[in-house]
């Protein structure tokens, strides 16, 4: 049987778009030059407050309308995932939908810190569930079509447009260097402000689960003087380890901040950049964003990860691991 050769015209319609994309980028709507900052971009240069709290003027940046954005999506997420669940409580137990996939979600990160915390995971769960989904949903939705790329362009350098009705500007190529853009949403991944308050909330909470499961205890982890006077020398040391411990307790707030901020910031340099070299093609672009998913959920999984076993960690009682080496040099020395 003769067999009938495909023609492959998916490659012709993606060939098509793109010469279109060029041709109308580069003689009808030439693109915006984008700036690369690392603090949010004002949306308005006045401050809504001008001494908000008493730590100075609070602008409408960038970042506020994806934080507000991001919020009623999870609301809206949880309200739906309720009702599927409900729902299918009442015809034959079979979650559906999206009931489904939130289900399967939230097992697979009880499994893990299951696994790690063990009678604890029910303490440590709420907390490593919350924050991983919640910078997950962060990460993924900076990633919809018109973040980052829609929004109010600002004079650079002293640049004017011609004015056409109300405040809208006409945009030709020879002014696409005299603006710049202020996207009205930015990913607030990539705002240091929202790492840092996350950070500070992760470490906060390992603090208070490691004084939840050990007591007062838990200080022995930081402040170790069970042989200051049995064994001068080594409890000096153990002393001293107590102190770098603190450190490396404080210092997992930088961490944690910047190990989000850098890598999802970074996202933005790359795609800038390569959208920059290749001119109006756009194909390649698109394909870099392609990885910025698959960093955006592997940061998310990083970040929660370290949380929980951060909670993990500190619900273990610094004294049970030298109790356990003491009585493994006792019965060595038996034998």
């Amino acid at each position: 049987m003769e067999t009938q050769k495909r023609i492959p015209w998916r490659r012709w319609i993606v060939l098509a778009l793109m010469i279109a994309g060029f041709v109308l980028g580069t003689y009808y709507f030439p693109a915006v030059q984008p700036e690369i900052t690392v603090a949010a971009e004002k949306l308005i240069e006045e401050p809504i407050a001008e001494n908000f709290l008493g730590l100075g003027p609070f602008y409408l940046v960038n970042t506020l309308p994806t934080l507000a954005v991001t919020i009623v999506l999870l609301v809206w997420v949880a309200f739906a995932t309720n009702r599927s669940i409900k729902k299918s409580a009442q015809s034959d137990l079979v979650p559906q939908g999206i009931g489904n996939l939130m289900e399967a979600l939230v097992e697979m990160l009880y499994n893990l810190t299951e696994g790690s915390a063990g009678k604890y995971a029910r303490m440590i769960f709420p907390w490593f569930a919350t924050i991983m989904i919640y910078v997950l949903f962060a990460n993924l939705l900076k990633l919809i079509p018109g973040f980052e790329s829609i929004g109010v362009l600002h004079p650079h350098g002293g640049g004017h447009g011609g004015e056409l009705h109300s405040g809208w500007y006409l945009y030709d190529a020879e002014m696409s260097h005299e603006y710049v853009l202020a996207p009205f949403f930015r990913g607030i991944s990539v705002d240091l402000n929202f790492t840092a308050a996350l950070a500070v909330i992760a470490v906060i909470m390992i603090q208070v689960i490691g004084f939840r499961a050990q007591g007062i205890g838990y200080l022995s982890k930081f402040f170790n003087t069970r042989r200051m006077f049995k064994v001068p020398f080594f409890g000096a040391m153990d002393f001293l380890v107590g102190l770098l411990e603190l450190i490396s307790e404080l210092s997992k707030i930088l961490s944690f901040a910047f190990r989000l901020f850098g890598n999802m910031f970074a996202g933005i340099v790359l795609v800038a950049i390569v959208a920059g070299l290749l001119g109006n093609i756009s194909i390649l672009p698109a394909m870099i964003m392609m990885f910025e998913l698959f960093v955006g959920i592997i940061q998310a999984f990083v970040f929660g990860m370290l949380t929980m076993v951060f909670m993990a960690q500190a619900t273990q009682g610094h004294g049970e691991h030298e109790d356990h080496a003491e009585a493994h040099a006792e019965v060595a020395h038996e034998i």
